[in-house]
């Protein structure tokens, strides 16, 4: 009861800034077993003196949040008779929750395309090396006949090693 005087009373407080009001200025009458009671408060200077119902009903509004978590209660479980359950203030986030998966998206599509541009690159890259190679080689190794074939010239090389006819054991081993 002590805690239930104490929360309201600095709900009393905060809801008059410039008052001072104290456990004592909370009167808590017709207490029963299953909790159940009723209370008024007076005013800090005169305790014969009481404050008016809507002064105290807006303070209960203003401060029920933190009068639920003072007991770990909701407004389902701690009902004050005649004050209706007021609901929590929504919360607000600094960046909506749509605008980080729309960055996360856009970012994921971003790196997409540019991993697309690198490796189209990096291809025409490797297919302009491997042309320029095969034109070497066929400068190299001799002429294309008109149906495609290669037709080494004889005079410019000594031979052609035959591996089949090598000496070499390190082919047959397993």
């Amino acid at each position: 009861m002590y805690l239930f005087r104490a929360v309201l009373a600095f709900a009393m407080q905060s809801y008059k800034d410039n008052v001072n009001y104290d456990v004592s200025n909370i009167v808590v009458c017709d207490e029963t077993v299953r909790v159940s009671f009723w209370f008024v408060v007076t005013t800090p200077g005169n305790t014969s003196e009481l404050l008016p119902k809507e002064e105290v009903e807006n303070a209960i509004k203003k401060f029920r949040n933190r009068i639920n978590s003072a007991f770990l209660l909701t407004d389902q479980t701690l009902d004050f008779v005649g004050i209706s359950p007021t609901l929590a203030a929504p919360v607000h986030y600094d960046n909506p929750p749509w605008l980080i998966v729309f960055g996360v998206v856009m970012g994921l599509v971003c790196a997409g395309i540019v991993a697309m541009l690198i490796s189209t690159f990096l291809q025409k890259a490797r297919s302009k090396k491997a042309s320029a190679d095969s034109a070497d080689e066929e400068d190299r190794s001799g002429t294309i006949a008109g149906n495609g074939i290669h037709c080494e010239r004889i005079g410019e090389r000594d031979g052609i090693y035959n591996r089949g006819f090598a000496d070499d054991d390190r082919f047959t081993k397993l």
